[in-house]
């Protein structure tokens, strides 16, 4: 079922009664003959895309429900359009009369939907579920910027970062974690760390980089030696390898395509990703 309806007679109280018991509905008394009214409703169908697990929209059009509109007004005490009634387990909760921004709508949601850091983090956990790691690293990281503090959206962001081998950030997340919480989620966590770390240092990386020692201008060698620091999740020593290549010779085997696909293995808006970008074109053009 959609979170965003048109109210009518027949679904009233359904939508009123049944899914507020379940979510928070967002009435939302408007006339399509208002400019303010329409773009009211835009900002409402964003917030119902952000929100989709946790509100739901009911769009009441007093111009053609206009007997349905008039009793409910007169319950509401409505005097202007738009107005906005947020109702939770069928009872108004609050109102919210005349032209709303985006912000003055979602300070109103936030006195009664969990902490916005709370969604973030849930929908980074579902995401894990589906596998779909570059999201699941988005709305962590967007949780952790907003509560850097909450030991427990800095381990599920530590056990993401492990998953698309960023190593690194998660063990510097992982140490900051007080003693007084670090439960059974947080050994679980440290010790796949430790473990995808020693994976990282293998003989046959160390075999390859004596080799690259030796030979510096065996561009072959590189590339091989870039690939298996890949593999092991050392993506920025894998780009700086396979940049050394380029630089040589721009054209080299697979190398290109190579460099280009550990970029686009990376979650959108890294920084890693952002930085070997710019080398790449400072050498295209």
């Amino acid at each position: 079922m959609s979170n965003i309806v048109s109210i009518n007679a027949q679904n009233l109280q359904q939508v009123l009664g049944e899914t507020s018991q379940q979510k928070l509905v967002l009435l939302n008394f408007h006339s399509p003959q208002s400019p303010e009214c329409i773009s009211q409703i835009g900002i409402l169908e964003n917030l119902a895309t952000q929100y989709k697990d946790h509100i739901v929209v009911a769009n009441l059009d007093c111009d053609v429900e206009q007997a349905l509109a008039s009793q409910l007004a007169q319950q509401v005490g409505l005097q202007t359009l738009p107005t906005l009634v947020l109702l939770k387990d069928s009872a108004p909760v609050d109102l919210l009369a005349g032209v709303q921004t985006d912000a003055q709508i979602r300070e109103a949601l936030s006195k009664h939907l969990p902490a916005q850091q709370d969604l973030l983090l849930e929908q980074a956990k579902q995401a894990l579920l589906k596998s779909d790691l570059n999201a699941a690293f988005n709305y962590a990281k967007q949780a952790y910027e907003i509560d850097s503090a909450n030991a427990r959206i800095k381990l599920v962001l530590a056990d993401i970062c492990i998953q698309i081998h960023k190593l690194d950030d998660a063990q510097a997340l992982i140490d900051t974690i007080d003693a007084q919480e670090q439960d059974a989620y947080f050994h679980n966590i440290k010790a796949k760390c430790e473990a995808a770390l020693e994976a990282t240092d293998s003989p046959e990386i160390n075999e390859k980089q004596s080799q690259v020692e030796k030979h510096p201008n065996d561009l072959d060698l590189k590339t091989e030696l870039s690939q298996l620091l890949n593999d092991a999740g050392r993506k920025e020593e894998a780009l700086e390898t396979l940049f050394s290549v380029l630089k040589k010779d721009l054209n080299f085997n697979d190398a290109k395509a190579s460099f280009l696909a550990i970029i686009a293995s990376l979650p959108d808006g890294d920084a890693l990703a952002a930085k070997y970008r710019r080398k790449l074109y400072s050498i295209l053009y």
